[in-house]
Parts: structure tokens; C-alpha cells; sequence
């Protein structure tokens, strides 16, 4: 008896699934944990190497802001990562242990900052020879970030650096390993 082509096709749409369950279930799509030194930074002079004011107008603009080392010495600073987007620290949104822990803020975010009811991924900088653009990151102790950013100390898989808005808060995570979870 010959196989009809209904047939044929409900057995390769039968071994594409799977196949499909079969790396889903043995970590070939999954989520790898690895222990990552994680470093700090923020948009501050310090961090990103910039300076107010240019020597080409005796430093008199001084609201304008100018890379101070580096190749792009003299450029004018953008505040963007390498690829084009803003950095931002890692928000829980409303529905997170943060939430819990100060209830008295709920009523604020809701009517004044309803933009951040949701959780917002932070900006991560690492070798995107080994971490392409786009990579999901989960740090214990700072949350959810991608990577947007490169620096031009953070070389190799071993190293990443994570974005907070101040400087403060930089100075206070400083240099951690932790074991990261990369998708």
C-alpha cells in the first residue's frame, strides 16, 4: 500500500515537532549560566570619558559636551550607545518585590509615571564578539538587561558592564562575579 501525501506530511510535520521539543527540553534553545564579572557604569564624565566645552571655541560652550579621550577625541558626545539607543538602569514595574517593599509609591507611579508600570530592561556593554547585540542577560541583584554597549575595556565572555543612571549607584555595585544567565 503507498503512502497518500497527507500522510507524508503529517509525519514530517510530526518529526519536526519533534525535534523541536527535543532541543527545547535539552538546553539547545535554552537559558546557560555562566559566572561574569560585572563592573558598573553610568553616564557620568567619569565614566564615559566626555568634557563640557571645546578648546576650538576656548572652552566658552559650555553646554556643549565633547569626548575627551579615546579615538573619537574632540567628536562631539552623543550619550548613545553603539548601537544608536539610550541607556537605561533596569525597572522592575509596578507588579515587583519592589513594590512590596514600599507600597507608599504605588499611587505615584500610577498617576504620574504610568509609562513604567511595566518592567524595562537595563543597558549591559560587552564583547559583542561573544554576547551579539541583543543578548538577554539576568543578574542577580540588578535584574534584567540586553546588551546595547560596548566598551572599550570589557573584552572577552568573562566581562560585562551593567548601566545605572547615577553615579553614586555605580560606585555602590562596583566589581561583582555572579553567575549570569544568558538567552
Amino acid at each position: 500500500m503507498k503512502p497518500t501525501q497527507t500522510t507524508l506530511r503529517h509525519i514530517s510535520v510530526s518529526l519536526c515537532l519533534a525535534v523541536f521539543l527535543a532541543m527545547l527540553f535539552s538546553g539547545c534553545a535554552g537559558v546557560r549560566t555562566r559566572t561574569i564579572e560585572t563592573t558598573a557604569y553610568c553616564g557620568c564624565k567619569k565614566c564615559c570619558s566626555w568634557t563640557r566645552g571645546s578648546w576650538k571655541y576656548l572652552k566658552l560652550n559650555i553646554w556643549n559636551r565633547y569626548y575627551s579621550g579615546g579615538p573619537d577625541k574632540g567628536k562631539p558626545y552623543h550619550g548613545k550607545t553603539a548601537n544608536g539607543k539610550t541607556p537605561r538602569q533596569y525597572y522592575p514595574g509596578l507588579f515587583s518585590l519592589d513594590s512590596l517593599k514600599r507600597p507608599w509609591v504605588l499611587p505615584f507611579r500610577i498617576v504620574f509615571f504610568p509609562w513604567l508600570l511595566l518592567p524595562q530592561p537595563g543597558t549591559i556593554a560587552a564583547d559583542t564578539k561573544h554576547y551579539p547585540f541583543g543578548t538577554v542577560m539576568e543578574i542577580p541583584g540588578y535584574g534584567k538587561g540586553i546588551v546595547e554597549d560596548r566598551g572599550s575595556a570589557i573584552k572577552g565572555p568573562a566581562r560585562i558592564d551593567l548601566f545605572f543612571d547615577s553615579h553614586h549607584k555605580a560606585l555602590q555595585w562596583g566589581r561583582q562575579k555572579k553567575p549570569v544567565s544568558i538567552r
